[in-house]
């Protein structure tokens, strides 16, 4: 094995990648599986809703899961635990709708941070014991956003739900710390998605755009590259830290 293989290779992992049925949760689990790592995809529907211009390798395993449902949680985590382990967990469920904050009802409030937040945690609690175990140092990579540090008109649910999701990382890459497992997250700025196609128009569009340096969308396997260095041995001593992966709009002053 040469110098690249050895730090950079993901073969003998197993990884779960959740929200892995279309835009950037698919696009990792292929690229954590072009890599060398066995990965378990996993979607409400089960399977890719969209179409992909790659080939999806043989070491992808579609399934089911609802990330707002605890008992669907620990269940498929058991299930794939106790076949063989669990080295990473990619926290990558994520949805929003775009309404004003005097809008919002209850339901779309809790349904937002059911997903957003709670799944985040269970998943991690769920593979806790597993990751723990593993031989190639436990890792946890939660999708956050640049709504975790700005604010957006129209979103405050998804807004206060990203936000959340670096509190959960830091507090248990802290906690964890002894424990065999790493954990960061990755904030991506903006991607053609699904997701973000329910919240944007042409104005909004044009908005984001002037505020990004680079002045362009980004490209899924520009997310899923961090998302692979994240989980390979060249990211060993790396915890509790966030990545923002955004055609530097954070760092946009004026």
């Amino acid at each position: 094995m040469n110098y690249l293989e050895k730090i950079y290779s993901l073969k003998g992992l197993r990884v779960v990648v959740t929200g892995a049925s279309s835009g950037l949760g698919l696009h990792q689990a292929i690229a954590l599986a072009n890599c060398g790592a066995t990965v378990f995809a996993l979607s409400r529907t089960g399977m890719p809703k969209v179409e992909v211009d790659m080939a999806i390798p043989k070491n992808i395993y579609f399934d089911n899961l609802d990330v707002s449902s605890l008992s669907d949680i620990r269940g498929k985590f058991s299930n794939i635990g106790a076949s063989g382990g669990i080295d990473v967990l990619v926290n990558n469920a994520g949805i929003t709708q775009r309404v004003r904050a005097e809008e919002i009802n209850e339901e779309k409030w809790q349904s937002i941070h059911a997903v957003n937040i709670d799944g985040v945690f269970w998943c991690a609690q769920a593979a806790y014991p597993f990751l723990k175990k593993s031989a190639h140092v436990g890792r946890i990579i939660n999708i956050a956003s640049m709504a975790s540090y700005l604010g957006f008109s129209e979103v405050v649910p998804y807004s206060s739900s990203k936000s959340a999701v670096l509190g959960i990382t830091r507090g248990l890459a802290i906690e964890w710390s002894d424990d065999n497992i790493l954990v960061n997250s990755i904030s991506p700025g903006w991607f053609p998605s699904l997701m973000n196609q329910q919240v944007m128009d042409a104005d909004r569009k044009a908005k984001i755009l002037n505020r990004m340096p680079l002045h362009r969308f980004g490209r899924p396997e520009e997310l899923a590259a961090m998302t692979c260095f994240l989980a390979s041995p060249a990211a060993t001593y790396i915890t509790g830290q966030d990545f923002s992966v955004d055609g530097g709009a954070l760092a946009f002053g004026f």
